[in-house]
């Protein structure tokens, strides 16, 4: 069955990009220019996921989140711009899926779109939790910033602590190189994005020294970064 997207997005220029590329990988989608307007077609159609921007012009995009959750369990990803940091953080706090900052590539929402919807299809059974428990090889810890990996600590810098800690919360989210800056670096804009590729480059063979035949952070051409799922 085809999978229906949500976009309640007041910027048609942007909305036709995105139906393209959502199209293309084979979606339906709907489109909605206000809050309002968004919240009726989730009561009256079967959604799979919105994609919500958080300024829209009759509604804060927060707000109008909270309501939808109040009619469904559908899930969300936010627009952002790019200067509003706060956006981002509140978004995910209050329990979005996931959020893309504009200006983006429609072929990155459209995978970040797939990975939600892979995650929500596949729920916990009773036994998955304590499986994954104990196959997982990572364990964090906040108060030394320190992570471990199959039981040996990892000896890394403070933005390698940080970029592989923000993989490890989320298996299978993937984050642009942008995401990353912006959630791991103090003043993002004093840094190049392509910094994170170094550090990247630098965790992998730090990991691979403990487990050279498994690479644990995968690459998704075009779009960025994602720890693997499967253990």
């Amino acid at each position: 069955m085809t999978q229906t997207i949500l976009i309640i997005e007041d910027e048609g220029g942007i909305v036709d990009n995105v139906v393209y590329a959502l199209k293309t990988e084979g979606f339906n989608t709907l489109w909605c220019s206000t809050g309002t307007e968004g919240l009726e077609t989730v009561k009256s159609n079967d959604i799979s996921l919105v994609i919500l921007d958080v300024g829209l012009p009759d509604i804060n995009g927060f707000e109008l989140f909270k309501d939808i959750k109040k009619v469904s369990n559908i899930p969300v990803i936010f627009l952002t711009a790019r200067s509003e940091e706060i956006d981002r953080v509140v978004g995910l706090e209050i329990g979005a899926d996931d959020y893309v900052t504009k200006p983006f590539s429609p072929r990155e929402l459209t995978a970040r779109v797939k990975a939600v919807l892979r995650r929500v299809s596949q729920p916990p059974t009773s036994n998955s939790k304590s499986k994954i428990s104990k196959s997982f090889p990572f364990e964090c810890d906040d108060k030394k910033n320190a992570i471990t990996y199959y039981g040996e600590q990892l000896q890394i810098s403070r933005y390698e602590y940080r970029i592989l800690k923000i993989l490890i919360d989320h298996p299978g989210w993937v984050y642009s190189r942008e995401q990353l800056m912006e959630m791991a670096w103090e003043e993002p804009d004093m840094s190049l994005v392509r910094t994170v590729d170094a550090h990247i480059k630098n965790l992998r063979q730090k990991l691979k020294k403990i487990t050279p035949d498994c690479d644990p952070i995968v690459t998704h051409r075009g779009s960025g970064y994602a720890l693997k799922e499967d253990w």
